[in-house]
This record gives C-alpha cells, sequence and structure tokens, in this order.
C-alpha cells in the first residue's frame, strides 16, 4: 500500500472510531459511506476513491431511498 492511500485509510479508521461513535446513525446505505469510501481507495486509488466517496455521502441524505450500493 502506498503513503496516501495508507494516510487516507488511517483517516476514515479514525473517524469510524473517534467521531462516528459521538454522531446518531443516519447512513441509508449498505455497506456505510466511509466503508464505502475506504473500499474505493483501496479498490481505485485515493483520487478516485475519495471522489466516489464524495458523490456517495452527497447521496446520503433522507430524500433518497438509499439501499445496498457496493464499489464497482
Amino acid at each position: 500500500m502506498n503513503l496516501p492511500r495508507t494516510i487516507a485509510i488511517g483517516l476514515i479508521w479514525t473517524y469510524k472510531l473517534v467521531i462516528s461513535p459521538l454522531l446518531p446513525s443516519a447512513c441509508r446505505f449498505h455497506p456505510t459511506c466511509s466503508e464505502y469510501m475506504k473500499d474505493a481507495i483501496e479498490k481505485h486509488g485515493v483520487l478516485k476513491g475519495v471522489g466516489m466517496g464524495l458523490r456517495r455521502l452527497s447521496r446520503c441524505h433522507p430524500f433518497h431511498q438509499g439501499g445496498f450500493d457496493p464499489v464497482r
């Protein structure tokens, strides 16, 4: 794993461990948005993976039905 990928996944891991437990569970998707971004970074690299994760986060709101949306 290269350094940018390791740093990005470490930041997601830190979010899941430190910040996420303080927030109500609100993700409308499976896998969760943070897990989706981690998977996207692992599969497609940092730039494309973060872009995919941000697009996913933009759809995670009460007016979207959510559902199963794996990284492709």
